[in-house]
């Protein structure tokens, strides 16, 4: 695709823009629903233009967690199905008014939520990021340019697909949500550095190479995370069982997302009763535990772990594992190594826990659950575009709120100033 292709495909998400946001709540909802209609009849299709991505990415030898990133299957349709309907039951953020207040000389001042126009979506093999990404843009009124990465071409082809015609099917703007249709690595340089008059901010998601090009050649807003680097703590009055639990689960559960916890921290107090069974459980589940000195003595099956492993999103089976003297320990240890994504402290100590959950300085931090809950529709928000690390604009999952910005409303009775 040519610079001239892009910018015509751009130009007309900008018209689409400005009727999506005159557009009503209704409207976008009916198209959201009839999306999901879509996907739900669709599955078998959408399963099989997926499997000539998968048989790509097998014969291209990607890993097998990529590879789980980029399957669908029946259930995992009906969940992007599902997902779209939770997308548009949610309240609309666009026309809130947020606050407001009266001025002493009579002018009436409110704040008022307002789409942020135009978001340009760059994602790598993840096709529900296409459904995700669209319902979002669409129900918060904004208009979105997807770029897909080439291993997930064919089936984010078929899920825009279901969601233009579900657009089409509710008369809203035809070019509101339009997916670059190259493979050409040079279409992601442009949208980056050559459409900034089209485009109002940028969300990347995908590794850390991506996010990084992308924060550095930007000429717009970037919305997006480095990795996750993702911790859990084992506090010395932790139940066993539950912290067994925690801890295969963050990590085992899907090991290639970005919530799955990539490092475990035991307190020193509980080595003797926590760190043996913990490490065992994910050696028998084919985790590679890469360990300091004590979680070797734990297992003989344990590797010695480098200074990088602490500082490595793995998006794999493998996890690093150490031994610290305490919570303070565990903090410093987090906020030495860690990305500030998302961290949880297993423990029966409610003032340890509410130290730990004030002190770690990351966008999501849980107490006693899973790293694995990092997902905006486990939060309740339908879905999300991805996790920020970000302090600004966004942090944490992004959802509706986060899709929008606002404007002020002032309204007076002929007041002039001296």
């Amino acid at each position: 695709m040519t610079s001239p292709e892009l910018e015509l495909l751009a130009e007309r998400v900008r018209t689409a823009a400005r009727g999506m946001a005159r557009s009503s709540s209704a409207v976008r909802d009916d198209a959201l629903r009839l999306a999901a209609d879509l996907l739900d009849q669709e599955w078998p299709a959408l399963v099989q233009a997926n499997q000539s991505d998968l048989e790509r990415a097998g014969a291209a030898d990607m890993a097998e967690a990529a590879q789980d990133r980029l399957r669908l299957t029946e259930v995992r349709v009906h969940a992007m199905a599902e997902g779209l309907r939770k997308v548009a039951a949610l309240p609309d953020p666009v026309g809130e008014i947020t606050e407001g207040w009266v001025r002493p000389n009579g002018l009436r001042v409110s704040r008022v939520r307002v789409p942020l126009g135009v978001i340009g979506i760059i994602y790598e093999s993840r096709p529900n990021v296409t459904a995700d990404a669209g319902a979002l843009c669409l129900k918060s009124g904004n208009a979105a340019i997807l770029r897909g990465g080439s291993e997930s071409r064919h089936s984010s082809a078929a899920l825009h697909a279901c969601l233009t015609a579900g657009l089409a099917a509710a008369a809203l703007p035809a070019g509101c949500l339009q997916l670059v249709p190259t493979r050409d690595r040079a279409a992601v340089g442009y949208l980056l550095s050559g459409m900034s008059e089209y485009l109002d901010v940028i969300v990347p998601r995908g590794g850390k190479s991506l996010v990084e090009r992308v924060r550095r050649e930007a000429r717009v807003p970037v919305i997006g995370h480095l990795e996750g680097n993702c911790h859990v703590y084992i506090d010395r009055d932790a139940d066993v069982r539950m912290a067994r639990s925690i801890a295969l689960n963050a990590k085992m559960r899907r090991t290639g997302i970005c919530g799955a916890a990539e490092t475990l921290l035991i307190d020193a107090g509980c080595v003797g009763t926590h760190l043996a069974p913990i490490v065992r459980d994910l050696l028998d589940a084919g985790c590679e535990v890469r360990g300091d000195a004590t979680v070797r003595a734990s297992d003989p099956r344990v590797i010695a772990a480098r200074e990088e492993d602490w500082y490595t999103e793995y998006l794999d089976a493998v996890i690093a594992a150490r031994v610290v003297a305490g919570i303070d320990a565990a903090i410093a240890h987090i906020a030495h190594y860690g990305s500030a994504h998302t961290e949880s402290i297993v423990t029966d100590n409610a003032a340890t826990a509410e130290r730990f959950l004030q002190r770690v300085d990351s966008a999501i931090v849980l107490h006693n659950a899973s790293t694995q809950f990092a997902d905006g529709a486990e939060f309740g928000m339908g879905a999300e575009i991805g996790i920020s690390t970000d302090r600004f604009h966004a942090r944490g999952p992004v959802g509706l709120e986060q899709l929008v910005s606002y404007k002020y409303l002032v309204r007076g009775s002929g007041q002039v100033r001296a």
